[in-house]
């Protein structure tokens, strides 16, 4: 990306784009970071308006309703509707505006639930998805494949990183919208703050997953938008998996919960293993630089313990 490029990102107060910003700020860019309050991506002449108004060079597409098990059962039709007609939107209007690159991100989910482990590019659409999260695998699956048409039909210069489960500062601790590291931590810091002597997971807690640290996240995407130019999808994750049950003892020891852990084998488990093989990546040069331990002890001290939570929660 050149100096003084306006470079658009949606979705920059979420977990994803702030971290984003956070890379991009101090550079010579001109960030343009429109909150829904002036943009609603969801209405196409708002979108088309503002691309003609503002002329972005570069787009990150990281605006999305997102959300766990729980969330996407609950929510289906907001998830499919909502985002689809966000990435629609601004697709078009990459093409219509005739913008240098955009940036869409696709996701782990978007995967067959048993594809073979660990999960290649070319699984994609090869197999049935996880259903306990279609609708938002449906949106990012037509958004994927729009951004390759795009790219075959009309030139458009697209990249597309396909994300592992991000987790780290800024994620969502909404019981009813969280994925399970948030949902996870806030259970546990409020079961060691009322004092209680267990927990229970939902589900059996065997399936494995991989986690990325969001600033890790944030730049690998920068690293593609820089130094990547095809439509190709591109994993991105750290080929580093833990079971789910190990890593809630994993949190509960960042958090000093000392109760029972408990599961719940009647609750659905989703995919029993996702992990991404991220060696395409790994081979342009880029490696995530934060452990997950580490990462875990950053994301607890600056959500309960910089903000004052716990010792608003004690008074």
């Amino acid at each position: 990306m050149e100096p003084n490029s306006k470079i658009l990102v949606t979705g920059s107060t979420g977990m994803v784009g702030s971290a984003l910003i956070r890379q991009l700020e101090g550079q010579p860019y001109t960030l343009l970071t429109p909150g829904h309050g002036e943009l609603d991506l969801r209405h196409q002449t708002d979108v088309l308006a503002y691309f003609r108004t503002h002329q972005p060079d570069y787009v990150f597409h990281l605006a999305a309703i997102v959300g766990g098990i729980h969330a996407n059962q609950t929510y289906p039709a907001k998830f499919i509707y909502d985002n689809t007609q966000m990435h629609c939107n601004i697709i078009q209007a990459c093409h219509t505006h005739a913008i240098k690159k955009l940036l869409f991100p696709g996701s782990a989910c978007t995967y067959p639930k048993l594809a073979p482990q660990p999960i290649q590019e070319c699984s994609f659409l090869n197999g049935m998805i996880e259903p306990t999260n279609l609708a938002y695998a449906a949106a990012k699956i037509n958004g994927i494949v729009m951004c390759q048409a795009y790219a075959r039909e009309h030139g458009l210069n697209v990249v597309i990183p396909m994300p592992t489960n991000a987790y780290g500062i800024g994620d969502n601790f909404d019981p009813a919208a969280s994925h399970v590291i948030p949902a996870l931590m806030k259970r546990f810091h409020d079961a060691k703050m009322a004092k209680r002597d267990a927990i229970t997971l939902f589900g059996t807690g065997t399936p494995l997953r991989e986690f990325i640290y969001v600033d890790d996240l944030a730049k690998a995407l920068l690293f593609i938008m820089q130094r990547h130019d095809n439509a190709d999808i591109l994993n991105v994750g750290t080929m580093q998996e833990i079971s789910i049950l190990a890593l809630a003892q994993k949190i509960a020891g960042v958090v000093g919960f000392e109760g029972d852990i408990l599961t719940d084998a009647s609750k659905p488990d989703g995919a029993p293993r996702k992990c991404l093989n991220t060696e395409k990546l790994f081979s342009l040069g880029f490696q995530p630089e934060t452990s997950l331990p580490e990462g875990l002890k950053k994301m607890y001290h600056h959500h309960f313990i910089s903000t004052g939570q716990s010792r608003r929660e004690q008074a």
